[in-house]
């Protein structure tokens, strides 16, 4: 019973750290182009790709602070291909980790995509930094917010 157990958690920890971070450079490659939607973009243009900018100071090096003004400052290094800090709230924050899912073969399929790690986003993902933590915090209405950021690939 010991060892059955050890041997679902030893796995489970291993399946969560197959997924590993590949910046938003890999992610424009695609998604920079207007048959797709021009995803990467619209991103460059939100207030997500710039969060890093609002920090000043020592808030640039203060983990609370970079835990969600940054993809990269949220998640466990070991997990990093080429995420950058600079890149600010990326792709990956919203969407997962990309390695397993970012490349065309498989983002041509929903399903796939979903079976590598690919995340869709909800009320729940957003929450996890507009919330009552930061000091900023104005409140966060998701159905407004969302309006603002949606990327969908065009006919679909």
């Amino acid at each position: 019973m010991i060892v059955s157990l050890l041997s679902f958690l030893i796995s489970g920890s291993l399946m969560a750290q197959e997924y590993e971070y590949v910046g938003v450079k890999k992610c424009k490659m695609c998604h920079n182009k207007p048959a797709t939607g021009a995803q990467y973009k619209q991103w460059s243009e939100t207030p997500h790709a710039t969060t890093m900018d609002r920090l000043v100071g020592e808030e640039r090096n203060d983990p609370k602070c970079l835990k969600c003004h940054s993809t990269a400052g949220g998640v466990n290094p070991d997990l990093i291909i080429s995420l950058t800090v600079e890149e600010g709230v990326s792709c990956e924050s919203c969407h997962g980790p990309g390695s397993k899912y970012f490349p065309n073969a498989i983002m041509k399929s929903r399903e796939k995509s979903l079976a590598n790690g690919m995340i869709i986003p909800d009320e729940q993902t957003c929450l996890a930094c507009h919330n009552e933590e930061s000091p900023h915090y104005k409140g966060f209405n998701y159905e407004e917010y969302k309006a603002k950021i949606i990327h969908p690939i065009p006919g679909k």
